[in-house]
Parts: structure tokens; sequence; C-alpha cells
């Protein structure tokens, strides 16, 4: 079965940045979506940034311009790199693959990394 594992969470300042990565096991990399959700304290789980297996990419507008995801096919991992973090940004994120084509809806991931958090400081 598919398998995936988030690493790269942490603590960081308001303004500071992070690299988010997400190890694919069990997966040939160009077969699936790959996305990148998160879920604030007390919130939904919500759209970050997902990837298609050619590339193209899809932003949540809370992110966009800050937050560039990519992937490695060659070698199974998926990232999101994060700059100008703020504190809205602080939330379990989680990686997720899809097969095939794309979704901006969670639901339709049917692989789920374990999430890694990440908390921004004012």
């Amino acid at each position: 079965q598919v398998h995936l594992v988030e690493s790269g969470g942490g603590s960081v300042q308001a303004g500071g940045s992070l690299r988010l990565s997400c190890a694919a096991s069990g997966v040939t990399g160009s077969s699936y979506c790959m996305g990148w959700f998160r879920q604030p304290p007390g919130k939904e789980r919500e759209l970050v940034a997902i990837i298609s297996r050619n590339g193209g990419t899809t932003y949540a507008d809370s992110v966009s311009g800050r937050f560039t995801v990519s992937r490695d096919n060659a070698k199974n991992t998926l990232y999101l790199q994060m700059n100008s973090l703020k504190p809205e940004d602080t939330a379990m994120y989680y990686c997720a693959a899809r097969i095939l084509t794309c979704s901006v809806k969670w639901a339709d991931f049917g692989y789920w990394g374990q999430g890694t958090q990440v908390t921004v400081s004012s």
C-alpha cells in the first residue's frame, strides 16, 4: 500500500521559512497527484497546495506567493517550501496522494501521511 511520511515541521518565528518533505513508498512517482493539506487548531482540514503528475500546481489563496510545492518523481518525494510564514499558518500539515488526477478536496485523496506540526510564533 501507499505509505507517506512527512518531515520538516517545527517551530519558527513569523517571517521565517520551513521546508516540508513527504517521502512516498509503494508508489510509482509519476502515477499520483500529490498534495499538502493542513488543519489548524479548531478548524477543518483545508487545501494548501497540490501538484499534478505533470507538475501543474494549485495553491490556496492564503498561501499563494509564499509557498511553493514541488515533487521529485525519481525520488518519490514531495516538498513544500514555506516562506514568509505567519502565525495563521500554524497547523498540522498532511501530505496526501490521489491516483492519477488531482482534486482540491481533501476527501478525494485516499492516502495520507501522519502529519507534521508547524508552529509559527509572532
